[in-house]
């Protein structure tokens, strides 16, 4: 899209529970004829140095102070990537828009807590930050997820439904009352890139190895009863919750490696194609790193009646660190950016907090 009135450049920040990468997207917002505007400028996925890929791999293990220090650390490793990325590319902005990394997310128990502190993060790169997006939801009553709908109905709103297929796979739509709602549906790249990493891979690239697999149909009926799957929306997905229900289901030595991936594809694409016919969904877009997964879109595929658009691979990768951006952009405005229809809280908000990046200051 092309830039509005009154653009602002902001850059989103967002590592997701795929592991796969920082994604950095410096982006153009503004209003035209009473509709938000986007544009990309510029966009990299920084790889994870392998302390932090193994701290974010396994951090139930932290006691209370070593969270404490990783909150930081890696908020200073954020900042200092950020203004990496600014001097490549020759560029300052006035605000950074960080999600952080989720580590803990129990709404039910009220908190969420995403690694990242914003004040390092602000003081490393010399940007104004905001930050913690969710907590602000949760204490208000709702599940602080998913964020990402109001900016699929602000940017994307030409689709029935906008599908992410990240860690989880979430999805975003107007139902029959014409409200927005959104929830996670299943786990996804999280289940997908552990199982590709027994065999020594990131992931399982094209899904070339789910499709040489055969399923199991007695592991797809129990993926498919568990409880989360029957419950009422708004309802969301973490981390803890694959650790409790599924890594249980799934390591046992019982089971090739392929005939795993194979059936755990296919029981991703049974859970969202069951969305998309209750939802009544016709044109489908659908972004994440998992749309780059050829065997999972095309099991996809089989359960949806209607056009599905898989777009250019910028907005593939970068659309969540894009409406990340976007969020921070609307929080700066102070203009809502939480929908309490997605969320289930009590009201809307405009989430996330601000920390001001430390100016030079004489006495």
């Amino acid at each position: 899209m092309q830039q509005g009135k009154s653009s602002q450049p902001v850059v989103g920040v967002m590592s997701g529970t795929s592991l796969d990468g920082v994604d950095i997207a410096l982006c153009l917002f503004g209003q035209e004829s009473g509709k938000y505007t986007y544009q990309f400028l510029q966009a990299e996925t920084i790889p994870l140095p392998v302390e932090w890929l193994r701290l974010l791999s396994d951090p139930f293990s932290l006691s209370g102070e070593q969270l404490a220090s990783a909150h930081v650390a890696f908020g200073k490793f954020l900042g200092e990537e950020v203004k990496q990325f600014l001097r490549r590319h020759q560029t300052r902005v006035s605000l950074i828009a960080s999600h952080g990394h989720t580590l803990y997310h129990q709404p039910g128990n009220g908190f969420t807590f995403q690694l990242g502190h914003g004040a390092a993060i602000a003081h490393a790169a010399g940007v104004d930050t905001v930050c913690d997006f969710r907590t602000g939801d949760v204490v208000l009553g709702g599940q602080g997820a998913p964020l990402v709908p109001i900016g699929d109905e602000l940017l994307f709103g030409e689709y029935d439904a906008c599908l992410n297929l990240g860690g989880f796979a979430n999805i975003s739509c107007r139902n029959f009352q014409n409200r927005r709602i959104g929830f996670d549906i299943s786990p996804c790249n999280f289940i997908l890139n552990h199982l590709a990493q027994r065999a020594g891979y990131e992931y399982d690239g094209g899904g070339k190895m789910a499709a040489s697999g055969q399923c199991i149909p007695q592991l797809l009926e129990t993926l498919n009863a568990l409880d989360y799957y029957s419950a009422d929306t708004p309802k969301s997905l973490g981390a803890e919750w694959v650790h409790q229900f599924i890594y249980p289901l799934i390591m046992g030595e019982e089971f090739l490696l392929n005939d795993l991936l194979n059936t755990v594809t296919e029981h991703i694409a049974i859970q969202i194609g069951h969305v998309l016919r209750r939802e009544n969904i016709h044109s489908l877009l659908i972004t994440g790193g998992g749309a780059k997964n050829t065997y999972l879109t095309e099991r996809i595929q089989k359960h949806v009646d209607g056009k599905v658009t898989i777009p250019d691979p910028k907005t593939i990768d970068y659309k969540e660190a894009l409406i990340f951006a976007f969020l921070g952009y609307l929080r700066s405005a102070e203009k809502v950016n939480v929908l309490s229809s997605i969320t289930g809280a009590s009201m809307d908000s405009c989430a996330g907090a601000i920390y001001k990046a430390f100016p030079s200051v004489g006495y």
